[in-house]
Order: structure tokens, then sequence, then C-alpha cells
């Protein structure tokens, strides 16, 4: 979603990464600790670069249409498939879980797969429109360093409930408060990184993904911010920022040198995020029927090159639910019946 602003192919090839990520995450590769280290910081960041300064009523509206209505479409569909289908194969069918607590887990968007086993990466909506509130209420009554003062105290609040409590929060808004960290330092980048020299320059990339990579490494515990987990904070913020950065600017560099075709398809994804979001993980559904039906296959284990492959035959799966949706129901999508 570019929320009415021009659309840059390096963030739409960077927001395709990050969802790609996320399907090729869900699939448990051997990289599933680094992945979650950088993909939601990417998403946080990136949604920060589209905030607007000054958001107005009407902005106020279109955001909340933007990620509710598709929210509530898609976890009720979701939940439905759950209760008639998905809870009777796989290991869904070998767990006791309450159709009650799956159907409140919709209105709460937290809490594991005893609230949510119909589709967890649903939080991830919920939670963005909270970052979205919290930053607009920040910007409109601080000004200066004071936004960026507040900013830290949240997510220090964030990060300390997680530690204190182990209390999962509805819309998960304690970790609506670590993420708006992510959110403010896109926010705050966005004119530098759109027209600053130093953006084209691969040493400060170099540099971006040294500190990544050693951030990632240090850090004693894998990260999972849905579950707020962090492992060490300050580690994960360093790494997370410093991670996001530097593949915005590696796609923005490399689009200067004229490979802007070759990331096609991750301009595609990342214009098209929420449906991906919403289905990937029935497409896998789709696909272990099909292996089951078509060769016999009940137990699934697949190689590491087989899980990256997969990821791609999942997103290809989606191309006609993506199309259907963009042209009959955008909003669905996440995008305003306009386009």
């Amino acid at each position: 979603m570019s929320y009415g602003l021009k659309r840059l192919n390096w963030i739409d090839q960077a927001r395709g990464l990050a969802i790609f990520m996320v399907v090729y995450g869900h699939n448990f590769p051997s990289i599933e600790p680094y992945i979650y280290s950088v993909h939601v910081p990417l998403f946080f960041l990136i949604s920060g670069i589209f905030q607007p300064a000054v958001v107005s009523s009407q902005k106020l509206i279109r955001r909340v249409k933007q990620l509710l209505i598709p929210y509530f479409f898609w976890a009720t569909t979701l939940f439905l498939f759950w209760w008639t289908v998905g809870r009777k194969f796989g290991k869904s069918s070998t767990q006791d879980l309450s159709v009650v607590d799956n159907f409140m887990g919709i209105f709460y968007a937290q809490g594991g797969p005893e609230y949510m086993d119909w589709g967890i990466p649903m939080w991830f909506l919920p939670c963005i429109l909270l970052v979205f509130l919290m930053h607009s209420g920040i910007t409109r009554f601080f000004r200066g360093r004071f936004q960026s003062i507040l900013v830290l105290i949240l997510g220090v609040v964030g990060i300390l409930w997680a530690k204190v409590t182990h209390i999962h929060l509805p819309w998960s808004i304690d970790v609506a408060m670590v993420a708006l960290i992510f959110y403010h330092l896109g926010f705050a980048l966005k004119n530098s990184l759109k027209e600053h020299p130093y953006t084209h320059k691969w040493w400060l990339i170099a540099l971006l993904f040294g500190i990544h990579i050693k951030g990632f490494y240090f850090n004693p515990e894998k990260v999972d911010m849905y579950r707020s987990i962090y492992g060490s904070p300050l580690l994960f913020l360093i790494s997370g920022s410093s991670g996001a950065l530097a593949y915005i600017l590696l796609f923005k560099k490399l689009g200067t040198l004229g490979f802007d075709k070759l990331f096609k398809p991750l301009i595609y994804m990342g214009q098209n995020t929420v449906v991906i979001l919403a289905t990937h993980l029935r497409a896998l559904t789709l696909i272990k029927a099909l292996l089951l039906v078509l060769l016999g296959w009940s137990v699934f284990e697949f190689t590491e090159l087989q899980k990256f492959i997969l990821a791609w035959v999942q997103i290809a799966l989606l191309i006609p639910v993506i199309y259907l949706i963009n042209r009959y129901a955008p909003i669905l999508n996440g995008k305003n019946a306009s386009r």
C-alpha cells in the first residue's frame, strides 16, 4: 500500500522481499531465525516512509478502511475454512483447539494457535493500524526531538511489558509500541532516503549490512515480534533497523544501475502484500493436498531447496486470486477502489 503517494519501484521491491520472506519463513527454512530478525522491521520501516506529516480525518478514515476491512474479511474467511475443513487435517487435527476461542481470536488478533490457528500472520494488520494511530497522535501533539523521545519511551514500555508480564495484549499493542521505533525511523528518514546522495554509496550499504549481520549474529535468541521475543532488545533494534535500511538502499542502488527489470516479481509482490499475507498458508494447504492426492505423500519433509521453490509456487498460485481481488474488490488488498 502506498497510501496515495507516488509509488517507487525500489520501495515496492523492498516490500516485495519482505512479503517473500514471510512466505518463505513460514516454510521453516534453516535461515528462518535470520528472516525473523529483519522482515517485520522492514515492513514497519517502509510503512513509516509513507506516513503523512499531517493526518486529516479523511486520511484517518481511509487508513482504517484500508486495514480493517481486509483484516476482518480475510480473518473471517480463514476462520470459516478452519472451522469447516482445516481443523480436521494436519497438525490441527491432533490438537484440542476451541472453536469459540478461535472465533474470539478474530477480534483479539493475538494469542498463538490457541486463538488464531486459522491464520496467525493476520496479526500484522491490526498491529500496523495501531502503529499508524500512535504515530499520528505523536506527530500531532509533539514536535522535533520530543517525537523521537516519546517513540523511544513507548518502545521501552513495550519491551518491558513483554519481559515482565508475558501477557499478549489485544491487537499486539505491546508489539506496536516496539514497532513504532522502526516506523518512526522510516518517517524521519524518508526525505533522506529519497534524495540524499549518500544513499547511492556502496560503502554505506555495506556498512549497514555489516551492522545488521553482526547484530543478528550476537543476539542470543531467535527474534519473533508476534510473540514479543526480542532476545537482546538493543541488538534486535540495531539489527532490524540497519537491515531494513540496507535492503531499501540496495534496491535503490540497483535501480540506478538499470536492474529494475530483474526485480519485477518483487514489485508485483510488494504491491499485493495483503492478499499474499492472508492466503499464502492456504496456498500451501492446496499444494499439500495435491501432493497427497496425486503422489500419495502423507509426510511432508521438504529439502531446503524445495522449501525455497515452494514459496514461489505458493505465490504463483495466488496470482489469479490477486487479479480477481484487484479487479472486483481492491479494498480487500488494502487498495482504494479507484485503482
